[in-house]
C-alpha cells in the first residue's frame, strides 16, 4: 500500500540528513521532492502545491530543538499535514434510524457489490440484523453475486427478479425489513461504465424515495485522479456522506486517498484491502499518514488482534501454557487467528520499521499452507505430545504433508521456541529477569 509514495518521500527527507539546521534552501529542495512524489502518486496538482506550501511555511516557522534533527522535524510536520489532508479525524458510519438504511453508489467495476457484503458483515458485528438488497436491475449477474455473498455470510438478500424498477425494489426492501425485524438495510445499486444522466437520475430518485442515513460512494483506488473526479460528480448530484476506497491492496499510487477530502470535501470512511469479507478497515487519516511515512500502524494491528481475541479461549490457553501442555492443536489455532487478521504483508507493514524491510519480499496468502499440512498429518497423540515425534515420525510427516524433512525440522524448532517464549511470558519472575538482561545489554552497547 503506497510503497512508491513512501519510497519517494523517504528520499525527499534524505536531503536534510546531516543538516544541522533548517534553512530556506534545504527546505525548498525537500518540499520540491515531496511535491514531485505527490504528483507521481497522481495527487491533484493544486492539492500537492497547497500541501507543500503549508509544510514549507510550518518548517521555516519553527526552531529546531537540539534533540530533534531537521529531518525528524520535517517528517513530523509532513505526517501531521498528510493526516489533515486526508480529513484529520476518522468519520464513522451513521447507524441511526430504525432500520438504518445505507445506499451504495459508484461506477461498474469499482467493487460496490463486494463492499456491500463486507459492510453487511461489519454492521452485523455492531449488533445489527442486516438485510442486503439487490437493486441493480441491469447487470445480469448482479443479483446472483449478491446472493452468493449473502449465503457465504449467512445474511438474507432481498431481491425481485421480475421487477425492473430499482426505486420500488428499494422501498419494498425497507418495508420487508420493518416487517421482519431487520435493523439495517444495505441497498446495492447499479453502476455504469461511465457517468451518464440516466444513471444519475436513477440513483437520485432512489435516494429521494428512501431517505437513507448514509449514502456511500464506492471507488476503485487504482483509478487515481479519475476516482476523485467521479466522486466529485456523484457528490454534486447526491450529496454523498462519505467515500469508500476499494482495491488498496493493488497497485494504488495513493492519489485518490490523498486528494478526495480536499477536492470533494467528504470523508473517506472505509478502505478495502482484499476480496475476503473481513478485508475492510475503517479509515483513520492519522494512522494512514504514519503508514505512508513508514512509521507503521500499531493501533490498527492491535485492533485487528482484538477482533479475533476470545477471552475464554485465552484463559484456557494460559492454563495449558502454565502446565506445559501447549500442543500443536493450540499452535494451529493461533495460526488460524493470525490468518483471520488479514493479508500478512499488510500486517507486517503495520509494525514500525518492518514495512520498509518487507517491501521487496512477497508473502503469499497461503504462507502457512506447509505448516498446516504438516500439523494435519500428525496423529492426535503427536499433536498433544510433540516430544514423541522422533526421526521416523518426522519422515512420515514430511511424506504425508508433501513437504520435506527440513520443513518438518524447521517447524519443530519454531514450535519449541514459541512454547518456551509463551512459558516465559507466563512466568513473571523470568520475564522480569529477561527484561533486566535486555536493558543491561542495551546499556553496554551505548
Amino acid at each position: 500500500m503506497f510503497e512508491n509514495l513512501s519510497d519517494k518521500l523517504e528520499r525527499a527527507f534524505k536531503i536534510l540528513k546531516g543538516q544541522g539546521q533548517i534553512t530556506e534552501i534545504n527546505v525548498a529542495e525537500t518540499t520540491k521532492e515531496i511535491r514531485r512524489a505527490l504528483l507521481d502518486a497522481d495527487v491533484n496538482f493544486k492539492t500537492a502545491k497547497d500541501f507543500t506550501d503549508r509544510v514549507k511555511a510550518k518548517a521555516l516557522g519553527q526552531n529546531v530543538l537540539t534533540t530533534v534533527s531537521p529531518g525528524q522535524l520535517l517528517t513530523k510536520i509532513t505526517h501531521d499535514e498528510l493526516a489533515e489532508l486526508m480529513g484529520g479525524q476518522s468519520a464513522g458510519i451513521n447507524l441511526g434510524g430504525n432500520p438504518t438504511v445505507v445506499l451504495m453508489s459508484g461506477l461498474q467495476g469499482s467493487g460496490k457489490t463486494t463492499f456491500s457484503g463486507k459492510l453487511a458483515n461489519y454492521i452485523r458485528k455492531k449488533g445489527k440484523r442486516v438485510l442486503l438488497t439487490a437493486a441493480d436491475v441491469y447487470r445480469p449477474a448482479a443479483i446472483d453475486q449478491l446472493e452468493t455473498l449473502g449465503k457465504q455470510l449467512e445474511i438474507e438478500v432481498y431481491s425481485e427478479r421480475e421487477n425492473k424498477d430499482p426505486v420500488s425494489i428499494a422501498k419494498n426492501a425497507i418495508a420487508h425489513a420493518k416487517q421482519h425485524g431487520f435493523t439495517a438495510v444495505i441497498i446495492d445499486t447499479a453502476g455504469r461504465l461511465a457517468i451518464d444522466e440516466k444513471m444519475m437520475d436513477e440513483i437520485a430518485a432512489i435516494k429521494k424515495a428512501i431517505n437513507p442515513q448514509e449514502t456511500l460512494f464506492v471507488v476503485d483506488a487504482m483509478t487515481g485522479q479519475d476516482a476523485v473526479n467521479t466522486a466529485k460528480a456523484f457528490n454534486e448530484r447526491l450529496n454523498i456522506d462519505g467515500v469508500v476506497l476499494t482495491k488498496l491492496d493493488g497497485d494504488a499510487r495513493g492519489g485518490a486517498a490523498l486528494s478526495i477530502r480536499s477536492v470533494v470535501d467528504k470523508p473517506i470512511k472505509f478502505i478495502g484491502t482484499g476480496e475476503k469479507m473481513d478485508a475492510l478497515d475503517e479509515f483513520h487519516p492519522e494512522r494512514m499518514a504514519g503508514r505512508i511515512l513508514g512509521m507503521g500502524d500499531v493501533v490498527s494491528l492491535v485492533e485487528k488482534a482484538q477482533e479475533q481475541f476470545d477471552e475464554k479461549a485465552a484463559r484456557e490457553l494460559n492454563k495449558k501454557i502454565a502446565k506445559d501442555q501447549f500442543g500443536f492443536d493450540d499452535f494451529l489455532e493461533q495460526i488460524g487467528q493470525i490468518k483471520k487478521m488479514g493479508n500478512m504483508k499488510d500486517l507486517m507493514g503495520m509494525i514500525p520499521g518492518v514495512g520498509k524491510a518487507m517491501k521487496n519480499i512477497d508473502i503469499p496468502d497461503d504462507a502457512f499452507k506447509g505448516i498446516e499440512a504438516i500439523i494435519k498429518s500428525m496423529t492426535p497423540e503427536e499433536r498433544k505430545n510433540p516430544s514423541v515425534i522422533n526421526g521416523s515420525r518426522r519422515a512420515r510427516l514430511a511424506k504425508g504433508s508433501g513437504t520435506n524433512i527440513e520443513a518438518v525440522n524447521k517447524l519443530m524448532k519454531q514450535f519449541e521456541e514459541t512454547r518456551k517464549m509463551m512459558k516465559m511470558m507466563g512466568d513473571k519472575t523470568k520475564m522480569k529477569a529477561m527484561m533486566q538482561q535486555m536493558q543491561q545489554a542495551q546499556g553496554m552497547r551505548r
